[in-house]
């Protein structure tokens, strides 16, 4: 793949395994182990990941900027 997806396939992976992650944890907690958890998780996921993937792409950028504001330069390596 091109080097110049790689923030689009960045943000695809890391919106899969984060709604992934907290759908789960969502699903476990309303209802537990129960018969069925795992197709109640993956019903859950699917719509949240793909409101994720799209948010991901648009936040991700304002994110990096923040973080560029808020973090310190490193200073310049001296010999």
């Amino acid at each position: 793949m091109p080097a110049r997806y790689a923030p689009i396939l960045f943000g695809f992976i890391l919106s899969a395994l984060m709604s992934l992650l907290v759908s789960g944890i969502a699903t476990f907690r309303n209802a537990g182990l129960a018969d069925g958890f795992l197709a109640a998780w993956i019903g859950a996921w699917l719509p949240s990941w793909l409101i994720a993937f799209p948010v991901v792409l648009v936040v991700a950028p304002i994110a990096r900027r923040l973080v560029g504001v808020l973090v310190k330069a490193p200073a310049p390596a001296s010999r």
